[in-house]
């Protein structure tokens, strides 16, 4: 009796929910006519070549993480949040990409990024370079490297540019101008001794030296730059914050000094002095914010470090400098680490800021000569359920308890992970507890210090000049390969020239005018 009337009551509740507009069946036959137009219009192909080319990727934004922060975003505007739409929900074009590395059915961010920024397909836990390399072995590196993206567009002329939240030598980023046998490898005092010997360089240093002119580059890991035990110039009496370099060097001046003479090459670690450079008289501009990851969004000192968005701002500012235009990653790179950390709500709220950066992307280029790419490099174990009603708080309750252990349980829960908590031999009675805190983490089925990516495809949104290529299911090692074809780069150019490519128009009305012709 007592489920039964638990149950009348959530139907009850769920009834008074319901928008008045969307009880009217017209309502959601306007809304299908109105995508049908949409749909419709885009038969008319962008075929225009690529000036510019955006690759956002939400590390772990796999499509629970992407609906989640659409009801997350709906809801901070004071909406129900199902309703809602994310910026990259407005691209036209979807496809799916599996994730798998050479070597693991479930990848990690490493092998992924190569997919993705080099058009070939990895094993875990190595960067930049083929499934020749074994993770770990310096000595199988050689000969194995391939290049990404980042370095066709430079070698076409454009400027290109790094933005993210995590360290500039985290594994994303670091696929776009680095070759290593293992991901963790920021530094030489994170080598191990065979490595040094064998003559493989840290990835900070490739940062400075495989591609020197990187015009942007903003992000955290500051300690990777500097020599060991050197203080930080933010947190000076923090040791965990000190530099961590065993060669004694000072990458950031030998990254300044490594630029062309009479180029203006700055470097900033505060937000003050980013949002006051006279971005017209910087020719190279290295932001780095936090000696290691930088804050969550939610904890942000928003005094000292910039978000996400201000960095976007900043960076296609500079690069829209150059005639032939550009390239940028972008990378909302905490995603992942929320996920990772079982913090649903950190993860979601870095998905959101990664989604308003796209945005303020949106309103500073034009799709006529930019293609922009949304992705994700791998899922999670992360979902949400439970029967919820319309409009439900995403980090609020299931509208039931279980009807095992007879206790309630939050909508949001993950496979695996740290959220695993037995109290008096039983499940953890989250009533108990603050499930609406920022660190709150979530509940697991296994017990795990960290919990673990999901192998499942992740989506591609895309819009822009020969957005159309990103259709259907992919390899991820294919997004590239589709993005250089559009803006006339790397190896694939056999179809370009000096024109823009006309935009196609639909097939129908011409073979009409043929067959009047005809008859």
């Amino acid at each position: 009796m007592k489920a039964l009337f638990i149950l009348l009551l959530v139907q009850l509740c769920s009834a008074s929910l319901v928008p008045e507009r969307e009880k009217d069946p017209e309502y959601w036959r306007r809304q299908a006519q109105e995508t049908l137009q949409n749909a419709l219009r885009l038969q008319r192909l962008n075929q225009n070549v690529a000036k510019n080319l955006i690759l956002f990727l939400g590390d772990g934004m796999g499509v629970s993480t992407v609906t989640a922060a659409r009801i997350l975003k709906g809801q901070l505007q004071h909406g129900q949040g199902e309703e809602s739409l994310l910026e990259m929900d407005k691209f036209p074009f979807v496809a799916l990409a599996k994730t798998y590395n050479t070597n693991a059915q479930v990848p990690d961010s490493a092998g992924t990024a190569t997919a993705y920024l080099c058009g070939v397909k990895a094993n875990e836990g190595t960067l930049g370079v083929s499934a020749g390399v074994t993770r770990d072995h310096c000595n199988t590196t050689k000969g194995q490297e391939v290049t990404s993206i980042l370095r066709w567009a430079k070698e076409a002329g454009k400027a290109v540019g790094i933005v993210t939240t995590t360290r500039v030598t985290h594994a994303t980023p670091s696929a776009a101008y680095a070759h290593s046998a293992n991901r963790d490898w920021y530094s030489d005092g994170e080598m191990p001794p065979d490595a040094l010997e064998g003559g493989c360089k840290d990835i900070a240093r490739q940062l400075v030296e495989n591609i020197p002119e990187i015009e942007v580059i903003l992000g955290g890991g500051r300690k990777y730059m500097y020599p060991k035990n050197v203080s930080d110039v933010e947190y000076p009496h923090e040791e965990k914050h000190r530099g961590t370099r065993l060669d004694g060097r000072n990458l950031v001046q030998a990254w300044q000094e490594a630029k062309p003479h009479g180029k203006v090459a700055e470097y900033v670690w505060h937000r003050r002095g980013l949002l006051a450079l006279n971005l017209s008289r910087v020719d190279f501009l290295l932001g780095l914010f936090e000696p290691g990851d930088m804050i969550y969004e939610l904890d942000r000192n928003n005094e000292t470090d910039p978000s996400l968005s201000e960095m976007v701002s900043v960076a296609i500012r500079m690069l829209q400098k150059n005639p032939r235009g550009f390239f940028l990653l972008v990378e909302g790179g905490r995603i992942d680490h929320g996920h990772h950390e079982g913090k649903a709500k950190q993860a979601l709220h870095e998905a959101v800021e990664l989604d308003r950066a796209i945005g303020l992307a949106t309103r500073l280029t034009s799709t006529q000569d930019t293609l922009s790419v949304v992705t994700a490099d791998h899922s999670h174990v992360f979902t949400f359920g439970g029967y919820t009603p319309r409009g439900n708080p995403i980090f609020g309750l299931a509208p039931m308890q279980s009807d095992v252990d007879r206790k309630p349980f939050t909508s949001i829960l993950y496979g695996n992970g740290p959220g695993y908590k037995i109290v008096a031999g039983e499940r953890e009675n989250v009533s108990a507890v603050d499930f609406a805190h920022a660190d709150y983490q979530a509940q697991s089925a296994v017990p795990l210090r960290q919990e673990t990516h999901g192998g499942e495809d992740v989506a591609v949104f895309a819009r822009g000049p020969m957005a159309h290529l990103l259709h259907g299911v992919h390899e991820q090692n294919y997004i590239p390969h589709a993005m250089a074809y559009a803006a006339c780069i790397g190896s694939n150019r056999g179809h370009c020239n000096t024109a823009a490519r006309p935009a196609t128009p639909p097939l129908l009305p011409f073979l009409g005018l043929l067959l009047i012709l005809l008859c």
